[in-house]
């Protein structure tokens, strides 16, 4: 326990990595401005041969003494199903600040499941939940989406600006949160954008391109 401790210091060096929140504040449903809790939401993206659907779905799961909502993330490649994802939020309802307590991931070759690489729960292993998206972004505020090493999975984001345009073949949208998220054990940025009402409307090269309510 003493190495994994001072591993996670290490990682969260200028990063945010302890969150003091409430458990008893947090629940499996709510709005942030730039992250939807409801179920029944869904946001559909695309670009070139690749897609993907992420749904809220009507499913929580307790982990870590928190009921966090499910939402499912959906990817295909050259109209082939390449992975599925279950990823587990729970939303601060004094803050909405969004907090990320895992995912279950299968991976898809040839129409089977091959592998779960990426999976993860708070509390297991040592892992530990990370924000996901505050209540009130401000720029500059970098912190740990995810905290378990021992799964290699470590993402963290940087909020670039809170004022964006982007526009997708959904709309164009105005006052988007701007980040870029990286990971410790991976040298890959991504760039992602956060529409007010909406939610995430471009993650790297995947734009949105319709909206389910």
């Amino acid at each position: 326990m003493k190495a994994l401790s001072l591993l996670l210091a290490m990682f969260a060096a200028d990063w945010r990595a302890s969150f003091p929140v409430d458990k008893r504040d947090l629940g499996p449903t709510g709005r942030n401005p730039y992250f939807i809790l409801e179920p029944g939401y869904k946001l559909h993206f695309a670009h070139g041969e690749e897609r993907s659907v992420v749904s809220v779905l009507a499913e929580t799961k307790m982990i870590d003494g928190v009921e966090t909502r499910v939402v499912e993330d959906r990817e295909w490649k050259k109209d082939k199903l390449a992975e599925v994802t279950r990823d587990y939020y729970a939303i601060d309802r004094k803050t909405s600040d969004v907090y990320y307590f895992g995912e279950d991931v299968d991976v898809y070759k040839s129409g089977k499941v091959s592998g779960h690489k990426g999976s993860w729960l708070s509390g297991v292993n040592g892992a530990k939940f990370g924000l996901m998206m505050p209540g009130k972004p401000v720029a500059g505020d970098r912190f740990h989406q995810e905290l378990a090493p021992k799964r290699k999975a470590v993402d963290r984001s940087e909020i670039i600006a809170v004022n964006e345009k982007v526009t997708t073949p959904a709309g164009r949208f105005e006052n988007c949160v701007h980040t870029k998220d990286s990971s410790t054990m991976d040298p890959t940025v991504d760039h992602k954008f956060y529409a007010p009402g909406v939610g995430l409307v471009k993650d790297a090269e995947l734009e949105l391109v319709r909206i389910e309510k």
